[in-house]
């Protein structure tokens, strides 16, 4: 149950943050409480709808939000996103976790060599 509450606690601050909770939610649900890969994402995603709405409404109330931009990114997810569930149909578990560590290690990467630069040019 403390496992739970911690991660739960630790993905909204990460969520609100707007990084993205799924990040330690998802291994944490998998590796440490043994639920299935698809289950795990299908419990994120879940998650996802209270955090990212508390979320957003923090940040547009703190103007920092480009609502067209928004707007038309949204567009584009909603066609990803269907696809992307057509996908977690069709593949199998061990491929969808090692897609998904293939991803984190790539974002890792970018934070790592280029997120400093990326935030540096994003102040000025």
């Amino acid at each position: 149950m403390i496992s739970l509450i911690l991660a739960g606690l630790t993905a909204g601050i990460i969520s609100g943050m707007g990084i993205g909770g799924g990040l330690l939610l998802i291994p944490v649900l998998t590796l440490v409480l043994g639920y299935g890969q698809k289950m795990a994402q299908g419990i994120n995603l879940l998650y996802f709808i209270p955090t990212g709405m508390v979320a957003l409404y923090v940040h547009y109330k703190n103007k920092a939000i480009d609502v067209r931009l928004a707007i038309k990114l949204a567009s584009y997810g909603i066609i990803g996103a269907i696809i992307g569930s057509i996908l977690v149909g069709i593949l199998p578990a061990d491929i969808l976790r090692r897609l998904f560590a293939i991803f984190i290690m790539i974002m890792g990467l970018f934070e790592f060599y280029l997120g400093y630069k990326s935030e540096r040019n994003f102040q000025t």
